[in-house]
């Protein structure tokens, strides 16, 4: 069934973080507006990923920010600029949600969950003219130029005088982050990168028994190093844990970009890991050499240089229990520990992906420069960043700059 066909000034398709920010410009412009998502609801990924705290921002300067945005850094760095962490934070307080800076120098909700910034947010939005379609699933333009909509009531067709696509990229697809519009856009001659995964776990052999006494235990305050096949050593301290295939974590979303680059050319990768990152070397060696008397290996090693739990558990997986007796070999297995990484874990686990519409097809405005009057912004951009603020504010940048951008070419 076709339903009639619309007219509207301006769709903007995702109700995510990027979505909803660029509607608030262009309402803010005189626009009317219409949002369309999948979903039965708008922002899902955010209310999942914000359940437990969400992590707004970083309390950085553009300058330190926009160092964790890896090879993307150049092409963000106008639109981190545009709207920074302060002036998150400070939006985030005209929806009357204060805001305070954790341990870590992440941003937070005084409330911590999403709840109640996106339930003041989508009021405010609709008090100003937003007009939500949900259960809108696009499925590109008909001959005419006009949007394509699968809904429940059956297809309907919108002609637009401007569109912004904030689709996500194809984590959580569950939540609607399909990545499906990228044959939309390659269709119409875009230049697209594939999708993969970004902040995602990568798999690892071990053991039965080594999964089965430590799988969801985390491994803190531990140094891991790489050096790829450039030579080029990455070093970075944090924490991960430990799955049922591997490993995941903050400490290797860091270093995601290196160890996928090499596992998708090698089909492994080596990399170590500093179980004692405080204590050198030689100072271990002190310790573990003090007489063990009638202690079992396990309790010389936590009493001596405190190894317990499950780095106790990593350092019998990997290292030669023939070297146990030895304080200085052992020392070194603490120091530089190998682990052999097999593979990464699919997009669909992923929490954010990188790839996505290249910088390069866009304008300084976000426009696609081969759709005029369609601008692109959030995720489905190509640009990764590590969790913990960094995601969240790119996507209220760009969105931002988007409806900008749209607005201008309305001439609003």
């Amino acid at each position: 069934m076709i339903m009639n066909q619309d007219t509207i000034e301006v769709a903007v398709i995702g109700g995510g973080p990027a979505g909803l920010m660029a509607a608030e410009v262009l309402l803010g412009k005189g626009a009317k507006v219409h949002l369309y998502d999948g979903m039965p609801a708008v922002a899902r990924k955010l209310v999942v990923a914000g359940q437990s705290n969400l992590s707004l921002t970083r309390a950085q300067s553009v300058d330190e920010l926009v160092k964790n945005y890896g090879e993307s850094a150049a092409a963000l760095h106008p639109f981190l600029a545009g709207f920074t962490p302060e002036d998150l934070r400070a939006w985030a307080v005209e929806l009357g949600v204060e805001t305070f800076v954790g341990s870590t120098g992440q941003v937070f909700p005084t409330e911590m969950t999403s709840d109640m910034l996106l339930t003041r947010w989508l009021t405010r939005l609709g008090k100003a003219g937003l007009v939500i379609h949900t259960r809108h699933q696009w499925h590109g333009w008909d001959d005419s130029g006009a949007l394509v909509f699968n809904t429940e009531e059956g297809e309907s067709h919108v002609v637009t005088k401007a569109t912004v696509l904030a689709l996500g990229g194809g984590s959580w697809p569950q939540l609607g982050s399909t990545g499906e519009w990228l044959s939309l856009l390659r269709n119409k001659g875009v230049s697209v990168n594939a999708l993969e995964p970004a902040n995602c776990g990568f798999d690892a052999n071990f053991s039965d028994h080594f999964r089965d006494h430590f799988q969801g235990q985390a491994i803190k305050n531990v140094v891991v190093t790489i050096v790829d096949e450039k030579d080029t050593s990455f070093s970075r301290r944090g924490e991960f844990i430990v799955t049922a295939t591997g490993f995941e974590g903050s400490l290797l979303y860091s270093c995601g970009p290196i160890l996928r680059r090499e596992l998708a050319e090698k089909g492994r990768m080596l990399i170590h890991l500093d179980l004692c990152p405080d204590r050198s070397e030689e100072a271990l060696v002190t310790s573990l050499s003090t007489p063990r008397g009638k202690r079992s290996t396990s309790s010389h090693l936590r009493k001596t240089v405190g190894i317990d739990g499950v780095r106790a558990g990593l350092l019998n997986e990997y290292a030669d229990r023939g070297d146990f007796g030895d304080p200085q070999k052992l020392a070194r297995w603490i120091k530089k520990l190998p682990v052999v990484l097999t593979g990464v874990r699919p997009i669909a686990e992923a929490i954010s992906t990188a790839g996505g519409v290249s910088f390069a097809s866009l304008d300084d405005q976000l426009m696609l420069r081969d759709l005029p009057g369609v601008f692109c912004a959030g995720e489905m951009l190509d640009w990764e960043a590590p969790t913990g603020g960094y995601l969240l504010t790119a996507c209220f940048a760009t969105g931002r700059a988007a409806g900008f951008g749209a607005a201008d070419w309305l001439n609003l």
